[in-house]
């Protein structure tokens, strides 16, 4: 009795450890989608394209307790074309107070298009570098929720959430997706009983009057929206992250009323950004630090070098850690190209579960998130420019996130661990693309470069075109040790015509298995293969690395004819043919006589070209040490 109550109690465990990742899962991704919402009114400024920003020192002096910010921002900036204005981003909500070049007062205008135009003192010429300090304050808009202001266990608390273009509502900055900072520096003044967050690492505190000012440095490039602060009574639990002696620091900082049990959530953090480093490659600030800033909201933001949480579930740490190098060391260069924010990273969830918790887990995991994407029998991965209007689109767990992450996880199994890794790894270090911006193509090169593959037909199917294939596996015993698998499919979506995928089958007698992988690239196609048993049942997609639904599979009982066992694909083919023998079969030669009975070719390998042939019917003699079989053939 009590072993089955034991047994009742792991699986109620389970179960509920399950539904609380779902759970925390969901308000992850509504909390990205709740930061997007803005997009939808968003379009790129065409009026602040003709600069670079090299450089920001960002002086806040906030209060939590007071729903108000006071900024002084330096911005250093790089002409790309002659220029006698500079425009920035700036709600028109908060009130600029004056701009100065040096000791020279500039002027400035404040529009209804939230910008600030600064009228330049002489012409900037194209190459040239410039700095103005802006002065500004103001109760930041509440609509987008970039800057807010609550309590926790009656304690007040600041924070900022401005994925995607959310900066703007409380500092005077460029929002975009092709102009990472160099690097900044972020002092925060606050009341001195707080605990103030930011970017980079800490390099110094001071207090005065009453008030303490904190200075932290970045020195990675950073775009706007990624750039946080946060300050309430703060209790630091710090950590380790890295292997010796190439360690570096984890500060998280916790309401105190929970940090007891917040510190034994964290507990996976080493091993979750180790488990990355081995993976991946090193952490990509690891000058700095890694940590987690608690904050009011559900799920978490992958700000720079510190994720801002709502909860500290093991697979949201994991999720907003991976973000640090998908997302935050090379950023999507467009939102058509989540997925390689979100995808990936969700993937790399799906690393943590696999090495820390088991294969059985992670099989459990990939069935979880094909089951939510075959739920509907659409969904393209790369977005469409009518799809750019819709944050739910954008940021649809579905699609972005599960989807995301099984075709990845797909690319991972078609390529194999090593080559995949490694092609990542590469990814992540191309000088074009570290610290800056990639596209869907870019990650593409370095998968084909490192495999060897062309993986236009795998990416057509999978990111470009929607849905997914229903396979029938039929298996035969064909004597001689051999089994003949026949693939047939199915698609949920007509813009894919057939997906073409390595598809893995486990065959079984007994206790007895043998695992196969069969490359199945057109309908109907037959593979023979040699088996050490006679194969009594089989199992498809055993470890559920394929987007699939709606499988069958049956073995063939009857009794074979040898000549079933010949096989020539394609049929009809316009250029090469093959014809696949039982490997105890030796060929001969092959005739292949046209529709008059006139011999047309001779043939001595079982590889060929029918390129030179007439289209229509053609009648195949196949000579062999096991005597003569006829096949029929379609030039096209």
């Amino acid at each position: 009795m009590k072993n089955y109550f034991l047994i009742f109690a792991l699986l109620a465990t389970t179960f509920s450890f399950a539904q609380t990742e779902e759970a925390d899962f969901s308000r992850m991704v509504e909390a990205e989608m709740k930061a997007a919402s803005s997009i939808m009114q968003f379009a790129a400024n065409a009026n602040t394209q003709n600069y670079d920003i090299t450089y920001h020192k960002l002086e806040f002096t906030v209060d939590p307790a007071n729903y108000f910010i006071s900024g002084v921002v330096t911005t250093n900036f790089t002409a790309k074309q002659n220029m006698n204005t500079v425009t920035f981003d700036l709600t028109n909500v908060l009130t600029v107070s004056s701009v100065k070049q040096g000791n020279t007062s500039l002027m400035f205008t404040q529009n209804a298009n939230d910008e600030l135009v600064i009228t330049l003192p002489t012409t900037l010429t194209s190459g040239a570098s410039s700095s103005v300090v802006i002065t500004y304050s103001g109760a930041p808009a509440t609509a987008n929720n970039a800057f807010t202001a609550s309590y926790h266990s009656g304690n007040p608390i600041i924070w900022t959430l401005s994925e995607p273009y959310g900066a703007k509502d409380w500092w005077p900055c460029k929002q975009d997706l092709n102009d990472k900072v160099n690097s900044i520096d972020v002092y925060i003044t606050a009341p001195s009983q707080y605990v103030s967050v930011a970017n980079g690492l800490q390099v110094g505190a001071t207090t005065s009057n009453g008030n303490k000012t904190t200075h932290f440095h970045h020195s990675y490039p950073i775009p706007a929206y990624l750039i946080a602060i946060a300050v309430t009574n703060y209790q630091i639990y710090n950590q380790v992250g890295g292997v010796a002696p190439n360690t570096f620091p984890i500060v998280n900082y916790l309401y105190p009323e929970n940090a007891f049990t917040s510190q034994t959530s964290l507990a996976p953090t080493p091993t979750i950004i180790n488990l990355y480093e081995t993976l991946i490659g090193p952490y990509p600030f690891r000058n700095e630090k890694y940590g987690h800033a608690q904050c009011g909201f559900g799920g978490g933001m992958e700000h720079t070098t510190v994720s801002f949480m709502g909860g500290f579930s093991r697979s949201l740490i994991a999720h907003e850690m991976a973000h640090q190098w998908f997302g935050d060391k090379v950023t999507c260069g467009s939102w058509k190209d989540i997925w390689l924010n979100e995808g990936i990273t969700e993937f790399m969830s799906g690393m943590v579960v696999k090495n820390l918790d088991g294969n059985s887990a992670f099989i459990s995991w990939k069935d979880g998130k094909t089951n939510s994407i075959t739920a509907s029998p659409d969904g393209n991965l790369y977005l469409t420019d009518a799809q750019l209007s819709n944050v739910g689109r954008i940021f649809s767990n579905r699609i972005t996130y599960n989807k995301g992450s099984m075709v990845t996880n797909m690319l991972r199994f078609k390529m194999g661990d090593t080559n995949f890794f490694q092609a990542l790894r590469n990814y992540l270090n191309d000088p074009a693309l570290a610290y800056g911006y990639a596209i869907t193509p870019q990650l593409q090169a370095h998968l084909e470069a490192v495999s060897g593959m062309n993986l236009t037909e795998f990416f057509n199917d999978w990111i470009y075109n929607e849905g997914y294939p229903s396979y029938n596996i039929t298996v035969q015993n064909i004597g001689a040790g051999q089994a003949k698998i026949k693939v047939t499919q199915t698609q949920s979506h007509p813009s894919v015509s057939y997906f073409e995928m390595p598809l893995p089958i486990r065959l079984k007698n007994g206790t007895q298995t043998q695992d196969v992988i069969v490359d199945n690239t057109f309908n109907g196609q037959e593979f023979i293969l040699s088996v050490p048993f006679t194969v009594t049942s089989f199992e498809f997609d055993p470890e559920k690395d394929i987007i699939s639904k709606n499988n069958t599979t049956s073995l063939d009982t009857r009794s074979f004819d040898i000549s079933d066992t010949i096989l020539l694909y394609p049929n009809p083919s316009s250029d090469r043919v093959t014809i696949q023998l039982p490997t105890n079969i030796e060929l001969k030669n092959i005739e292949i006589y046209n529709a008059l009975g006139q011999l047309v070719s001779t043939q001595t390998k079982s590889e060929f070209s029918v390129s030179t042939l007439s289209n229509g019917i053609h009648f195949i003699k196949i000579n062999t040490s096991e005597g003569v079989f006829h096949k029929n053939f379609i030039k096209k």
